[in-house]
């Protein structure tokens, strides 16, 4: 059992109970590890409810738009004031519209957008939201973080891959996974680790947005030697990188998908 009692986790990103975030705040609050959590308008109620089901106080979640550094600094200097130096900070946060995406909706006969045609606009507040805002924590954090501190993102293989589903949004994965590399670079002389975990495809409320997810679902669970995984691998690996345990682990991109990366197609028979 890892023992994460006294250390300070703060979470961006807990959407509902069907969440990766949810499940790693769940288990870092198991773990004996303090929590805060962020949340935006429509996950308030969510977040809340987390907090209540764990005994957890509420003033312990704060209101916060990654866009907005002067509100991301309000809420970890508020987590540093009254909890003390942050050990942990995971960054789960993600968001790519309809034109983005390039899908269409159930039941529109509207096509879907052309991915030639993603809007520049869209595209660059989806960026804002799901890479740059890992560059803007780690810059608020920085005075604020503990001694051997982990920091853990979560990414996805369309970043290396094509998945027409998933469109631009890709585009915000490949540059996420070459900020983490930066970071856990920039972060040497303070012994603080940065990584990702690459998760398959599990059914949260973000993949019900990716076109045709069922049907990659399927597809996993032929092609990954493991078949599916389930949201709670994803979290058990987080806890890794969030222990003493990978104190020497940095600028990795950590695969959690069944091992779905590394086949080319479904083996013989599947």
């Amino acid at each position: 059992m890892i023992d994460n009692k006294d250390k300070v986790a703060v979470i961006f990103g807990v959407r509902n109970d069907s969440s990766i975030a949810y499940d790693i705040a769940v288990k870092l609050h198991n773990s004996g590890c303090k929590i805060a959590l962020s949340y935006v308008d429509d996950t308030k109620v969510n977040v809340l409810h987390l907090l209540d089901e764990l005994g957890v106080p509420q003033h312990f979640a704060m209101e916060v738009d990654v866009r907005n550094e002067e509100q991301i600094t309000r809420f970890m200097q508020w987590v540093y004031t009254e909890l003390g130096a942050i050990d942990y900070v995971l960054h789960g946060v993600a968001f790519g519209n309809q034109q983005v995406m390039c899908y269409s909706l159930p039941g529109s006969n509207v096509p879907a957008p052309k991915y030639i045609d993603i809007p520049f606009e869209d595209l660059m507040d989806s960026f804002n939201i799901s890479a740059y805002s890992l560059l803007r924590i780690a810059r608020v954090a920085e005075p604020l973080l503990a001694q051997n501190a982990s920091v853990l993102t979560l990414t996805y293989n369309a970043s290396q891959r094509v998945f027409p589903g998933y469109a631009g949004m890709s585009v915000n994965k490949a540059a996420l996974e070459n900020i983490v590399v930066y970071l856990a670079d920039y972060f040497r002389n303070k012994q603080i680790r940065v990584n990702a975990i690459s998760a398959g495809l599990v059914m949260t409320t973000s993949a019900g947005g990716i076109n045709g997810v069922r049907k990659l679902r399927k597809l996993s669970k032929a092609t990954a030697p493991l078949g599916n995984i389930e949201v709670g691998d994803v979290g058990n690996a987080a806890l890794y990188y969030f222990s003493d345990l990978s104190k020497k682990v940095t600028g990795n991109i950590h695969f959690v998908d069944g091992g779905f990366n590394i086949m080319a197609i479904a083996a013989d028979g599947e």
